[in-house]
């Protein structure tokens, strides 16, 4: 690999750690900070960080007091490289963003929400990109493959059968349109907040351990070849690459099997990974409305 030119953050990655990074990554080379090298980096990501909630699962249901898994970004990106697991929205997001300020990208900390119903709260970490004023957004946790164009004027698109997106402005904010393991048949994601601080995904990441969906039953998303593979509510989901659903309860050691040979998890760490437990209905504040849900990760 290059020598990495990369310059100091406030998330302070270790020069060597991101040479680990990039080679587990599967990078040769070390992007340019530039659009096409977002490309090569983001792609690089979708196809080998997962958004999934393995790590969250152990700490919350062994009652840890400590920091929630993949917190800060060091400790992401170590687990990532000792057990190739990944996280919720604000654990790889935030440890994305660190990443790409590292290689000296301009990007920032995004705040939206997941409208899995009306009047939800914000409830998605994001990052964002700045090319000289347009920007783009590239999610850990959606995984489409390229970074996708935030355009005041016009409709902006990912075409592909298993992760295309489509993005348009209504009412004043940007609203993503995508694919979710749990919502197959789609979801909007509105940005709320185009620039965020660490200290707020902080707080927001730690608020989700009083109660979240993805404390409860295991969660997990990756693209592998031409399709999106992952599991959500006890069954493996995969979009393929003709843009079919195709879902199938998991049974016996089928869990195991999907995260270790499809996902390409350690088995160390499937090993810890508690059994799924009936999700109880959400806290008051956690309500979008009388007898709504919302989500959080």
């Amino acid at each position: 690999m290059t020598h990495w030119h990369g310059r100091s953050t406030p998330d302070e990655l270790p020069r060597d750690l991101v040479e680990r990074v990039l080679t587990g990554l599967g990078l040769t080379t070390t992007p340019a900070a530039d659009l096409a090298g977002l490309s090569t980096l983001y792609g690089a990501w979708c196809r080998h960080v997962p958004f999934d909630n393995i790590r969250k699962l152990i700490h919350l249901r062994s009652r840890s007091p400590g920091v929630l898994p993949g917190d800060s970004p060091q400790d992401f990106f170590d687990a990532w490289l000792r057990f190739r697991t990944g996280g919720t929205c604000w654990a790889g997001n935030g440890a994305l963003c660190a990443l790409l300020g590292a290689l000296g990208f301009h990007v920032r900390r995004g705040v939206g929400t997941m409208l899995v119903r009306p009047n939800v709260p914000p409830n998605h970490g994001t990052v964002i990109a700045d090319f000289d004023g347009r920007l783009y957004v590239v999610d850990a946790s959606i995984l489409h493959s390229e970074p996708l164009l935030l355009d005041e004027t016009k409709v902006t698109r990912i075409n592909h059968p298993a992760w295309g997106i489509e993005c348009a402005r209504r009412d004043g904010r940007f609203h993503i349109r995508w694919r979710s393991i749990q919502l197959p048949t789609g979801v909007d994601c509105r940005i709320d907040q185009l620039s965020a601080t660490r200290e707020e995904f902080r707080e927001r990441h730690e608020r989700t351990r009083a109660w979240s969906p993805f404390n409860f039953e295991l969660h997990a998303r990756l693209i592998r070849g031409e399709s999106v593979v992952g599991i959500a509510l006890g069954q493996r989901v995969e979009f393929t690459a003709g843009g079919e659903v195709s879902q199938r309860p998991l049974a016996g050691d089928e869990r195991t099997r999907v995260l270790v040979e499809e996902i390409g998890i350690s088995p160390e760490i499937v090993a810890r990974l508690p059994p799924d437990v009936p999700m109880p209905p959400p806290p008051a504040e956690y309500r979008a409305q009388p007898g709504g849900t919302g989500i959080t990760e």
